[in-house]
């Protein structure tokens, strides 16, 4: 690890990146969405750009090659000191990996994996550049939830590889078991049986900070996105289902205080 560089606990979710068709018209969006401005970044799986938000960096676009067959979703990633290491346990534990580890600038180094029930993360460890701390600030990632078949079937494999407690929601009949590190609540597991969806398959969904969700997602319709899901109360705030233009699933969320949330979903 480099001088100056920002160290995240291993397992903590640092990054969200987005691989799409066109960069441009992506950019617009988020721009117009999240209010997101793009600097160039490191270029080694093809041109990609980083969001900007009041002087902090809050995730990445990335445009894909040709006759790329890789879908356009956006991609969490979880911290490493050793990314090569984190490779070796993933494959260990019965996961894949599917880009790297290879070095990305300053930004350190990175792989892409999936877990075995086939969803997709990246791992990150980091070089001189800096992550995103889910702090709640408006318009930046604040949490990550695995969607699977069986979340009670996954989850040691987060466990093993990154170092995760789980806790179920105690008093509920769901498939929902909320990620700890070092007691912090950091991702959620819902496992959803066979309403899997069939074209996605098991996945992460980022969720992003909104002031008000009901308006983010007038506002998604407004820009060329798709309303997924209405907008509704949990228990962590107000939260709505949405795809960008190219199909992207994500949520927004306007936010209760995390920790007071999880509190709230382990005591029904």
């Amino acid at each position: 690890m480099t001088e100056g560089t920002t160290r995240f606990t291993p397992g903590t979710p640092c990054w969200a990146s987005l691989m799409v068709h066109d960069l441009a018209a992506s950019e617009k969006f988020y721009r117009d969405l999240f209010g997101w401005e793009f600097e160039e970044g490191p270029a080694q799986l093809g041109p990609y750009t980083r969001a900007h938000l009041d002087g902090r960096r809050v995730a990445g676009l990335g445009e894909m090659r040709d006759g790329s067959a890789v879908p356009v979703a956006w991609l969490p990633y979880l911290a490493a000191d050793d990314a090569d290491a984190v490779c070796d346990l993933v494959r260990d534990c019965g996961g894949t990996v599917g880009v790297g580890p290879l070095d990305s600038g300053e930004a350190g180094r990175m792989a892409i994996a999936a877990d075995p029930g086939g969803a997709t993360f990246g791992i990150w460890q980091a070089g001189a550049d800096v992550g995103v701390p889910a702090d709640g600030a408006i318009g930046t990632p604040v949490w990550n939830e695995l969607v699977t078949a069986d979340g009670f079937a996954v989850s040691p494999f987060y466990s093993r590889v990154f170092g995760y407690t789980t806790e179920p929601a105690a008093a509920t009949d769901t498939d929902y078991l909320t990620l700890r590190l070092d007691g912090r609540a950091v991702g959620g597991v819902r496992g959803v049986g066979r309403s899997l969806p069939r074209d996605r398959g098991s996945h992460w969904t980022t969720y992003f900070a909104v002031a008000d969700a009901d308006e983010a997602a007038r506002q998604v319709t407004e820009l060329g996105g798709h309303l997924v899901r209405e907008p509704r109360e949990s228990p962590y705030g107000r939260i709505a289902h949405v795809t960008d233009p190219e199909g992207a699933h994500f949520a927004v969320i306007r936010m209760t205080d995390p920790q007071d949330a999880v509190t709230r979903r382990e005591r029904g």
